[in-house]
């Protein structure tokens, strides 16, 4: 969807010296994924961004919208297909939240009915409602509903491409986790094509498909976020990343995918001792989850502890101190056991519905894996 040839842009100071922002760079991003623009500040990533909807023209080199050559098009036109969110929000005062959402819509002609439609849909997936909202004007909402808005308000004529320079940099870091999830939910929905500006490196491993990183007006590194901490190109990469980079990696896969691959034994607080001790036998387990008829787990037993046992499971049963959920990514599950020193935790769903368990054994594995 955006292609990046050969890309470069000089300015020319008062002096007359110029200066090289940008060099060669060559970037494509897929319909659909969103790729982060990572580096420190002065790096050429904002530059880049603003090039591709000609805010900056470009010096040399080819930006490609869906195939088309932006620098043929007019310029109107470009920008009819691109969204762009700005750290600073920007919000007309003395519109409401609504006019500021409709805006763009009702320059294009779209009527009344449908604009409002929109905004209604939009106000949802950020968790604002419509009703409560729409009416009130920016002052009278908080800097994080704010930045909602902003996001929204580049979504709102539902443009194919998505641009954001920094979009939730100057939200407090509560509203920001809040902002960046409801960005997730809302590009699972929209399927945008995102090319988005950070300086956050945990930021970018939790939005981006792909990450780019610049030094100098150059990339550097250009590569999945699990290829990026598992193998960085060099001592600026990796410095960059952090030298947690390998627990970072936690970050990218959810406690579900861990257990989607386990074979999952359970039995129930009626099960004789001596049939559950016999499972875990064959299976070389040293605990059995039990869980109830509605498939809740209710704790484990132990199979030393039954060896020679006679009753139910339910009379030796140790209940569980925690449970995680199947969406808790595998650096919550680890924080998670060394608060309350355990060695694994089981894991449900929504519904609390069983759904495998989790170790520190399953974590460390994960560690090790190359790169995905």
């Amino acid at each position: 969807m955006i292609k990046l040839e050969n890309l470069s842009k000089t300015f020319t100071q008062k002096n007359g010296q110029t200066v090289t922002a940008v060099k060669d760079v060559n970037l494509q991003v897929e319909e659909g994924k969103i790729c982060v623009l990572l580096g420190p500040s002065g790096c050429g990533k904002t530059t880049t961004l603003k090039m591709v909807n000609r805010l900056i023209n470009p010096t040399s080199g080819r930006i490609f919208i869906n195939g088309q050559d932006t620098q043929e098009m007019d310029v109107v036109a470009l920008r009819r297909q691109i969204g762009y969110v700005i750290q600073q929000i920007g919000l007309f005062p003395n519109m409401t939240i609504e006019e500021n959402i409709c805006i763009v819509p009702r320059l294009l002609g779209w009527d009344k009915k449908k604009s409002r439609e929109r905004a209604r849909e939009l106000m949802d997936m950020v968790a604002l409602d419509p009703k409560r909202f729409l009416s009130r004007y920016p002052r009278e909402m908080s800097g994080g509903q704010q930045q909602r808005i902003g996001v929204i308000r580049a979504l709102a004529a539902d443009a194919p491409v998505l641009l954001m320079d920094e979009p939730f940099g100057a939200v407090d870091p509560i509203n920001r986790e809040s902002i960046q999830n409801e960005f997730l939910l809302m590009q699972r929905k929209l399927n945008k094509t995102v090319l988005m500006v950070s300086h956050d490196i945990d930021e970018a491993i939790k939005l981006g498909d792909r990450i780019a990183i610049f030094r100098q007006g150059q990339i550097v590194q250009h590569a999945t976020p699990d290829q990026l901490l598992a193998a960085p190109k060099d001592d600026f990469v990796g410095s960059f990343v952090g030298q947690d980079r390998t627990l970072k990696r936690l970050l990218l896969i959810n406690a579900g995918q861990v257990c989607d691959g386990q074979t999952t034994l359970t039995a129930q607080p009626s099960t004789d001792l001596k049939e559950a001790f016999n499972l875990m036998d064959e299976n070389e387990q040293r605990f059995l989850t039990i869980v109830d008829d509605k498939a809740t787990p209710m704790g484990y037993v132990s199979r030393r502890e039954i060896r020679n046992a006679s009753g139910v499971c339910l009379d030796k049963l140790h209940p569980f101190e925690v449970t995680a959920q199947a969406s808790d990514n595998l650096r919550v599950i680890l924080s998670k056991l060394y608060e309350h020193n355990l060695v694994w935790m089981p894991i449900v769903d929504d519904d609390n519905n069983y759904q495998g368990e989790i170790s520190q054994d399953d974590i460390a594995r994960h560690l090790s894996a190359p790169a995905l």
